[in-house]
């Protein structure tokens, strides 16, 4: 197939047209493979999620998944790679937990291009540490998109998992390659992976690395992870989460003064930042209610330890960017 989507190729919308799909790519898979193992990072993002389900429902055993958890994933991500592909689905799931061989190497990197580096750098060869274990792999499977393909006419560095050792000539196998992401998500729930895995949010590869501004401690990455988490969940709660095409929590390398239970308090701030975009060129501030964003407050600053103010970024692209770092 060449890396041209035909224009008789009608857009997946309905979960019939997506059956016809999956049973098409099944069988491209199964040709394509035969009886050869096939080698997947598994993020636990949308598109890796996607053609991991889909693989499964191929080849099934000969898929080996590895989830490398950098120890900067949102509260509870790796445990639902875990959950899905690993018990519901029983793949063939190698879990590696790096999370202290990246923090430990982070250590006093505050310049956000060197942890971006890092991170990327360092999630090559847990994965090629993990893929040189491994026996008979012919293949490798990749998340690429259309518009991955449209972006780079080949396929985006970060995408593409640089540094197998040279002797491995794996084949590759990228079965959503002519999808866009919209179509990518009807595939998904017609495989039957939870809604909250196929619509989630786009995520940055260095994870909460970009998000922890500055140098990165645990305590301080520990206190991100949780206010995020009260952030989505009450976007959840309250409709947002299908209106709002990314919201997060940032939490600078900053103390301010603070009271609690009647006494001086340091803590960090956490910043909100909600935006809405169509193609992440451009973004707008979405309006959240006042009356929402005082309860948001108010959980964070009570149940999340070391952060005592919640400020909200009101900045559209341009003029900031939509991730901090």
């Amino acid at each position: 197939m060449s890396n041209v989507r035909p224009e008789s190729m009608a857009r997946i919308t309905t979960p019939e047209l997506a059956n016809a799909f999956i049973e098409e790519q099944v069988a491209a898979v199964r040709a394509q493979v035969g009886d050869k193992k096939v080698l997947l990072a598994l993020s636990g993002g949308v598109d890796s999620s996607v053609v991991a389900a889909l693989l499964i429902k191929a080849i099934g055993k000969q898929l080996v998944c590895v989830h490398v958890n950098h120890g900067l994933m949102r509260k509870g991500e790796s445990e639902q790679v875990i959950e899905v592909f690993g018990k519901a689905m029983d793949a063939n799931l190698i879990y590696v937990d790096a999370t202290d061989r990246f923090l430990d190497l982070l250590a006093g990197v505050s310049e956000p291009e060197r942890k971006r580096k890092i991170i990327g750098g360092e999630f090559i060869k847990v994965f090629d540490e993990e893929a040189s274990k491994l026996e008979g792999i012919s293949f490798l499977a990749q998340g690429t998109i259309y518009p991955d393909i449209l972006e780079s006419k080949g396929v985006k560095a970060h995408h593409n998992v640089g540094g197998l050792p040279e002797e491995m000539h794996m084949e590759l196998v990228e079965p959503v390659k002519l999808l866009y992401k919209d179509e990518v998500r009807v595939v998904g729930e017609a495989l039957g992976l939870p809604h909250g895995m196929v619509y989630r949010q786009p995520f940055p590869g260095p994870g909460l690395g970009v998000r922890c501004l500055g140098a990165i401690t645990r305590d301080r990455l520990h206190a991100l992870r949780e206010a995020d988490a009260i952030l989505r969940e009450e976007f959840d709660k309250n409709g947002l989460a299908g209106k709002v095409w990314q919201y997060f929590i940032a939490v600078p390398d900053m103390k301010s003064v603070g009271v609690k239970d009647g006494k001086r308090y340091e803590g960090w701030p956490a910043i909100i930042r909600a935006v809405n975009t169509t193609d992440a060129m451009t973004a707008t501030i979405e309006e959240i209610p006042y009356s929402l964003l005082h309860h948001i407050t108010d959980r964070i600053t009570h149940e999340v330890d070391g952060i005592n103010r919640v400020l909200l970024d009101l900045t559209p692209k341009p003029i900031g960017t939509i991730e901090w770092e």
